[in-house]
């Protein structure tokens, strides 16, 4: 398997309009700008030199095709429901439409689009302790039940700050696949990360026993191609691993993977594409990722 102490560290999106994009992110979500030009932004994060998220700005952009390949959405793991509920009070103050709020058992989660319509969850996990599981005790049950949005509002009543809580991460990145097999045995097989639910059309991932670090549906994009360049969209995934021998380790098993890309070791760490084109990046926890 795949690092245990694995997690991610950061996510690089293409946005169609830079300062609009800032002004959400920074405003609206709640995520600490820490540097901003003409073509690149970073945002989130405790330390200004290991941001959460990056955006780069898109020259001449075009519209994502219907049913491509690419994000479904990127993840943002509240430390508390309390946190989560500041969360939620500061979007609705802006008076940002949340699209959508479901308690999937080990988590309870909402959901919006950013300016350019690429998906966020925001959620807050239920201790691994509550989680159910099934019958053979191997990975998780994940349900989509209504959530009880007054009792999570009733953890935070008072006004939110304009930041987002300390300790929020990226928790897990959904992605949109032509073939949820295939995707799920590269992650599995390639990469090493554990399944731990299946649905309809969906998989979920992860390292660790986590619920999932990777979900995978094909709902929208069953025999798609990935977002063009062009259009907005995901462009990468960082990963952090516990320690350079599990860095070597990834770099074995991939170099042994029929169904692996070829990969490239960079100053910054191991990249690699999945089979719809999504690079991720693989580094050690601490270490210099250089620019995103």
């Amino acid at each position: 398997m795949i690092d245990p102490a694995l997690r991610i560290a950061a996510v690089q999106l293409a946005v169609s309009d830079l300062p609009r994009s800032v002004d959400f992110y920074a405003r609206v979500l709640g995520l600490q700008l820490h540097s901003a030009d003409d073509d690149i932004a970073r945002l989130g994060g405790a330390d200004p030199e290991h941001p959460a998220l990056e955006l780069l700005a898109l020259v001449d952009p075009v519209p994502a095709p219907a049913h491509s390949t690419g994000l479904f959405h990127v993840a943002w793991l509240h430390p508390s429901r309390a946190a989560l509920a500041a969360t939620v009070r500061r979007i609705a103050g802006a008076g940002w439409p949340i699209e959508g709020a479901s308690d999937h058992g080990v988590s309870e989660a909402l959901y919006l689009s950013d300016p350019d319509g690429l998906g966020i969850e925001i959620y807050a996990d239920r201790p691994s302790a509550q989680w159910q599981r099934p019958p053979d005790g191997q990975g998780v049950q994940m349900v989509t039940l209504a959530l009880d949005i007054e009792d999570l509002l009733a953890q935070s009543q008072d006004e939110p700050t304009a930041t987002i809580a300390p300790g929020t991460v990226v928790g897990h990145v959904h992605l949109k696949v032509s073939d949820v097999a295939r995707a799920e045995a590269f992650y599995r097989d390639a990469l090493g990360f554990e399944k731990q639910a299946l649905i309809p059309s969906a998989a979920f991932l992860s390292a660790g026993g986590y619920h999932h670090h990777i979900g995978l549906n094909s709902w929208q994009s069953r025999g798609g191609v990935p977002t063009p360049p062009s259009a907005p969209g995901l462009r990468r995934v960082d990963f952090e691993l516990g320690s350079t021998g599990a860095l070597e380790q990834l770099a074995n098993r991939l170099a042994q993977a029929p169904t692996a890309s070829p990969t490239q070791m960079e100053v910054a760490g191991l990249v690699v594409s999945d089979p719809d084109d999504v690079r991720l990046r693989f580094a050690v926890s601490g270490s210099d990722n250089g620019d995103l």
